[in-house]
């Protein structure tokens, strides 16, 4: 198990939530949902409520919306994170919002297997 700075005070299913956040190699990601199936427990809204009260503390860009959109509010420092790791991204279309691009959520997706320590066929950056 992880050692988060705040594990004494995080709920256990908060702990469990963030665990899992941690596994996710760099220019891949999962949803919400994802992250409720691996863990058994829980639903979308409860782990998207565990990381907007505690994600800070993990590669939080890693948790991802199912329909590939950045997080409000935090796009652009999310957008870096992409960038930097190599994350599969689909360019943004024209009516798109600040022309913002979008998770390639085929080739992103991580499902939690044998990829967990290295490279598991993630792609490149598009």
């Amino acid at each position: 198990m992880s050692e988060h700075p705040t594990s004494d005070a995080l709920p256990e299913y908060a702990e469990r939530v963030l665990d899992v956040a941690e596994l996710i190699p760099p220019g891949r990601v999962m949803t919400y949902g994802d992250i409720a199936e691996w863990l058994g427990d829980g639903g979308p809204r409860q782990v998207g409520r565990v990381m907007a009260l505690y994600g800070s503390a993990v590669p939080w860009w890693r948790v991802v919306r199912a329909d590939g959109a950045l997080l409000p509010g935090h796009e652009l420092r999310a957008l870096d994170h992409y960038r930097e790791e190599n994350t599969p991204l689909r360019e943004a279309v024209r009516s798109a919002e600040g022309h913002v691009p979008r998770l390639d959520m085929r080739r992103a997706r991580w499902d939690g297997g044998a990829g967990a320590g290295g490279d598991d066929g993630g792609g490149a950056h598009t």
